[in-house]
């Protein structure tokens, strides 16, 4: 057994998860190329594309499906229509509806549009009108009538000064509106079917229209006539014409003329010169073997839209299987793909170095392997039916697949670039193969277990590699009539010298892999009263696993095949089960939706994962043990972390983000950039980081107030609010309450009452800041009188030692030594700040934040105001101030009694010192000197 110190796994948490994102409908791609939007259901997905991940969502509360949307041309108002008849203007990246409308329209809306100022928005309907609204201005302008039918495409002119629309129903035909006299100029009458797409030249003169009637249309919008009709050979579903001022000779445009884009039916880019109608380049995709030479109508690869993405010069097309792909121009080369549904996930597992990637089997004949750090996708065509089972082999890069098109594959992933190939295939069972296991010690066979009731071995080739398009053909080395039902599962033992198989007959069976070109039976398991769906070794110790549709877990003796241990606890069947933590406990799944942690020595259930609605059918780990991945029949893809990897990982990212972040700030700063440097400060909550900002702003010179100012203005609310919680903070200490006022002054000025309230715990931080305040006033009120006093001596000891020519009389300089950052309010003995430098800057900022140094801090200061205050005590008598503090909680009070009557006294005394008249200079001199 394994070590008795090994650490159980006692949860999972969900790492990531690949949803489905876009299950049909209208697509769109923001202006700025970061984001894509697409429908699916009652809700608008947005993709970011450089991470693949869904950051935004909107979705209407009625939970009535959105039949189309517009996202405005500066990317800032998303309008969404649903089958309930109602219009919703979105703040898309909050996720809020800002206002909601009636369409008008008595049938749902089709079609949506903004024109390039991203002030009027189209609607058509399927009621046949079209109406125009004024979403800044909130009315409708215009209701267009006379199409027939579904008004399936609205588009302006790219020229906002033409105010034209054009649009198409089911007549097809582009009918032309001019919205000044809300009438229709004319019917562009070229194509017999659904006209699909527009794509206008740069200049707004020429347009191209695409149909389903397998034809392209050049138009010469000053003439209203069709110039040119081209051909496709193929039902068209977008078009993009190509600029005129790029280099695109590497997909056949050899001069200027008009050139554009088509995609559709075939499933293929094709590129087309107008002048003359010729295709000059045809794009080339992998197909399958066995495809059919012949077009078919319902090829799941065919093209659905396209796009073009002008800035980064880039094509987008969406296929018919809901997979967006986006290609480089000019060379049409593939960047990204991501699968917007997938179906029902019936294998899944992990693949590549570090497993990086997964490769996932859904309800198609096409295999997907999702990178996991951004989603991207590669879809792997060979399989001519639904792929059903998956294994891979002990080194990650080399993983087989079986499928109902009675073949079994072998598929190579390229290290360096990921690229996945096929490189060997087999066929020679008689039905569909449900189950396939690899050779655990080396690449050297495979194993598939078919409803034909055989299991298969396969010998592979010693070298994988291929030449040209060839693949390795296999051949079983030995076909063994296994059950007397459909074969569900097959597994390898670790040393590859035993093999398990589970079947629909209710039995397991232990079969011998060492003879030369046979499998000989050891035993059978029984003891299931429904059919076995899955078989697994233990690692480490002579145990089977098998699961049940009885809705049971048994673990089997390899000695003498008897039944060990039985789990129960899922509601229905068992689909899948393997070892972790070293063979000491179980990972199972169920058609409960339901995962299971197992340790097997107490037989006890340690945590129960709820994160899918249907069947899992895939379930598999890591070679470290440190992750696993869950697929499902709701088409759900989740990637658990073991808990403690998780905090692990969690800490040793944000240490690196910090570090990262550290770096960024002192650039900016370096950069004199401290809008963006206080932004950073205030997302990494650190106070003391966030003061030394507001220092280095402070420490600009004559300017700095108002820079101050701006550069705290602008700032988020919800960073605002952060900057007043850290003022709170540094105002309990004296080194850092000028930059904490400073701030303070800032909001308290320029933000109404009403704002400030409206923050979290604002009427906490102000009853905090008060106490500290009024302490800081009345320490720099006895500063400052203190300093008029020391000016007055001053000024006397210049005055007797002038030349006797010197007008005695003459008057006395009183201007303060330094400006006070304090103004006494003659009133209530409060004041408000005007800037002074105080000292003790040149101590170690990293003690500001400390609250044990507070007090310790304030009373050296106390001290050394003290001493400045020497001259003004009787006798030479040195007078501490007898202010003390109380702290209880984040309230402060002064004691009263003594204290406060000593302040009293020294206060009398300092004002009788300034009014006593002059006295002979000498035994004032010897006086301050000692």
């Amino acid at each position: 057994m394994a070590s008795a110190n090994l650490q159980f796994k006692t949860n999972y948490v969900v790492s990531s998860k690949i949803e489905p994102f876009y299950k049909g409908g209208k697509v769109q791609i923001s202006k700025d190329e970061k984001y894509i939007f697409c429908t699916c259901g009652s809700r608008v997905n947005v993709l970011e594309i450089s991470t693949g991940k869904i950051v935004h969502c909107v979705e209407h509360d009625d939970q009535e499906d959105i039949t189309s949307f517009a996202l405005s041309c500066d990317d800032e108002m998303l309008v969404t229509a649903s089958r309930a008849l109602l219009l919703k203007q979105w703040d898309w990246k909050a996720a809020q509806c800002t206002r909601s409308w009636r369409a008008i329209h008595t049938v749902p809306v089709a079609s949506m549009t903004f024109d390039s100022t991203s002030t009027l928005l189209a609607t058509g309907g399927c009621d046949g009108t079209i109406k125009i609204w004024d979403v800044v201005k909130q009315y409708c302008t215009h209701n267009l009538k006379g199409s027939s039918g579904v008004v399936h495409l609205v588009q302006f002119h790219p020229d906002i000064n033409k105010l034209q629309l054009f649009s198409s129903s089911l007549d097809c035909g582009i009918r032309l509106w001019d919205l000044r006299s809300s009438q229709c100029v004319c019917v562009l009458q070229s194509h017999y079917s659904a006209v699909t797409a527009l794509s206008f030249s740069p200049d707004g003169g020429t347009m191209v229209s695409s149909g389903r009637d397998k034809i392209c249309t050049v138009w010469d919008l000053e003439s209203k006539e069709a110039t040119r009709t081209v051909p496709v050979y193929e039902a068209v579903e977008g078009v993009v014409l190509l600029p005129d001022n790029k280099d695109f000779s590497q997909i056949g445009v050899k001069n200027t003329d008009l050139h554009f884009i088509t995609a559709g039916s075939k499933g293929i880019l094709r590129v087309w010169e107008a002048s003359t109608a010729r295709c000059v380049y045809t794009q080339t995709l992998p197909v399958s073997e066995e495809a059919e030479e012949e077009e078919r109508d319902d090829d799941p690869r065919s093209l659905t839209y396209l796009l073009h993405l002008t800035d980064s010069s880039r094509l987008a097309t969406v296929t018919a299987e809901h997979n967006i792909v986006l290609y480089q121009l000019p060379a049409l080369s593939t960047q990204q793909q991501f699968v917007g549904y997938s179906d029902e996930v019936l294998d899944v597992k992990f693949l590549g170095k570090d497993d990086s990637h997964i490769v996932v089997a859904t309800n198609s004949c096409q295999l997907k392997v999702f990178e996991l750090l951004t989603n991207n996708c590669q879809i792997l065509y060979g399989h001519t039916d639904t792929v059903l089972s998956l294994d891979v082999f002990k080194k990650g890069l080399l993983f087989a697949s079986c499928a109902k098109d009675r073949s079994v594959r072998v598929w190579q992933m390229d290290s360096d670039t990921g690229q996945v190939t096929c490189v060997a295939h087999g066929s020679s069972h008689t039905n569909a193969v449900g189950s396939i296991t690899c050779s655990r010690m080396k690449a050297s066979f495979v194993v598939s277990g078919s409803q034909d009731c055989t299991v298969k071995v396969w010998d592979l080739p010693a070298d994988l590699s291929t030449t040209g398009a060839e693949i390795h053909q296999l051949t079983a080395r030995a076909t063994e009539k296994a059950h007397d039902k459909d074969v569900n599962s097959v597994a390898v033992s670790p040393n590859d010298k035993l093999l398990a198989s589970g079947s629909q007959d209710r039995t397991a069976k232990l079969w011998s892999l060492t003879g030369e070109g046979t499998v000989g039976l050891l035993g059978v398991f029984k003891g299931h009263r429904r059919g076995v769906w899955a078989v697994c070794f233990s690692p480490v110790d002579q145990v089977l696993a098998t699961t049940s549709a009885d809705g049971t877990t048994k673990l089997w003796s390899l000695q003498d095949f008897s039944c060990l241990k039985t789990f129960e606890g899922h509601d229905a069947s068992v689909l899948k089960v393997i070892f972790v933590s070293r063979g000491t406990q179980l990972l199972t799944s169920g058609s409960d939706g339901l995962v299971k942690l197992w340790t097997i020595k107490t037989n006890e259930c340690v945590k129960t994962l709820d994160a899918h609605q249907d069947k899992v059918w895939g379930l598999h780990s890591t070679r470290k043990d440190d992750k696993m991945v869950t697929g499902s029949a709701d088409s759900n893809i989740t990637v658990w972390l073991d808990v403690t990897e998780v905090e692990l990982a969690e800490e040793q990212a944000k240490q690196e983000d910090q570090i990262l972040k550290q770096q960024e700030l002192s650039n900016l700063l370096h950069e004199k950039k401290y809008l963006k440097a206080l932004g950073l400060a205030i997302s990494l909550d650190q106070p003391h980081t966030v003061l030394t900002v507001i220092k280095a702003i402070r420490q600009g010179g004559e300017e700095s107030k108002e820079l101050l100012e701006k550069t705290v203005l602008k700032l988020r609310v919800d960073q605002k609010e952060s900057l007043l919680r850290y003022c709170v903070v540094w105002n309990t200490n004296a080194r850092n309450c000028q930059d904490a006022q400073a701030i303070l002054q800032v909001l308290l000025t320029h933000l109404p009452p009403e704002e400030l309230l409206l923050y979290q715990g604002t009427r906490t931080h102000l009853e905090g800041l008060i106490p500290y305040t009024e302490r800081h006033m009345q320490r720099i009120g006895k500063m400052l009188q203190a300093s008029m006093f020391l000016n007055y001596m001053w000024q006397k000891m210049r005055v007797a030692g002038a030349p006797s020519s010197m007008d005695q009389d003459e008057e006395m300089d009183t201007t303060p030594l330094a400006q006070p950052f304090f103004t006494i309010d003659k009133e209530k003995g409060t004041s408000s700040s005007n800037e002074e430098k105080q000292d003790g800057d040149d101590v170690d900022d990293a003690q500001d934040e400390d609250p044990n140094c507070q007090m310790e801090e304030e009373d050296e200061e106390d001290n050394e105001v003290s001493v400045t205050r020497k001259a003004s005590m009787k006798n030479g008598r040195l007078e501490k101030n007898g202010e003390s503090t109380k702290t209880n909680g984040n309230h402060h009070h002064s004691d009263s009694g003594e204290s406060s009557e000593e302040d009293e006294d020294e206060k009398d005394q300092t004002v009788k010192a300034m009014k006593c008249p002059p006295v002979s200079s000498t035994p004032q001199c010897q006086t301050i000197s000692s």
